[in-house]
């Protein structure tokens, strides 16, 4: 008998997209024979409640339908349950960046569901701030990115990669930076003013843009790039190149990757985590790699 499944929706994700799938998910999923039960959540954050009590009923397969806020918040609820538990990914968000680095299809519920059920399981870092203890899964960012994403709350006319597009370009001219003092690990600090600061797991974020292009989701490892502040030609003109994956070879552009980075802020800073909006406690930060530490239903690497 085919293990049982446990289905997380969230209805608002992709501006409702996640509310049309309930029951294409649930038919396609219980088609392979699994019992199939599922919680629609009601309110932000409620996913994690969710996952948590499914796990501790003895669920060991949870599939989280949305995008990469709903999957970060679903896996960091399986990670603290300190319990064996898989995730199985259905794209329905505005992003789903992490899907892409997956190989995980973005409109194609059939073969989201014929992942699940091959049970191919893909053991993936995970990322977390501290002392915020935050989890991330795709992406943690700073500066512009966050700025982005505060003016997407204010656009009601557009959705997915568009929509981080636009309000990246509105913010080109807007953002004014900000300085920080950085750190790999074992490295010694160096203060920097910035346009923007990405620490990435995984190869892709903001819709499509292609941040860390050599990322490995399970080399115990993150990447950070960091955008020096420039005038608005040269943003426009690093922008693209973000867009086309060419980034890296600006001179305005520094990569690293390190085990964990230590950051400090002039004060608390406002952040992102797989495009969740996030107030750090701190004005000093820690952001480490969790090697290996989450099991994702996923095709082969």
């Amino acid at each position: 008998m085919a293990e049982p499944l446990y289905v997380v929706f969230n209805p608002h994700s992709g501006k409702g997209r996640g509310a049309r799938l309930v029951e294409p998910v649930l038919a396609a999923l219980s088609a392979g024979g699994s019992v199939v039960e599922h919680g629609r959540t009601s309110r932000a954050g409620e996913e994690a409640e969710l996952a948590r009590a499914a796990v501790t009923r003895g669920f060991r397969t949870v599939v989280a339908v949305g995008g990469d806020g709903t999957w970060s918040n679903v896996g960091s609820a399986l990670l603290r349950t300190g319990r064996p538990a898989r995730l199985g990914l259905v794209p329905a968000g505005t992003g789903c960046d992490l899907a892409k680095s997956l190989g995980i299809p973005g409109h194609d519920i059939p073969a989201c569901a014929r992942i699940v059920r091959a049970g191919n399981t893909r053991a993936i870092d995970v990322g977390r701030v501290l002392p915020d203890d935050r989890h991330f899964l795709n992406v943690a960012g700073f500066g512009y990115d966050i700025a982005a994403i505060e003016d997407s709350w204010r656009v009601r006319w557009l959705k997915g990669g568009a929509l981080y597009l636009y309000c990246a370009l509105r913010q080109i001219r807007r953002f004014p930076g900000f300085p920080v003092e950085m750190a790999g690990e074992g490295e010694a600090p160096v203060r920097r003013d910035l346009l923007m600061l990405v620490v990435a797991n995984a190869r892709v974020f903001g819709g499509g843009f292609k941040i860390a292009p050599g990322a490995d989701l399970a080399d115990g490892e993150l990447d950070a790039t960091a955008f020096a502040n420039m005038g608005v030609r040269h943003r426009l003109r690093v922008m693209v190149q973000l867009l086309r994956g060419t980034h890296l070879g600006a001179p305005e552009v520094a990569a690293t990757r390190s085990r964990s980075f230590r950051l400090r802020f002039e004060r608390p800073p406002a952040y992102e985590t797989d495009g969740e909006w996030n107030q750090a406690v701190s004005a000093e930060l820690r952001i480490e790699c969790l090697p290996r530490a989450l099991e994702v239903l996923a095709p082969p690497a």
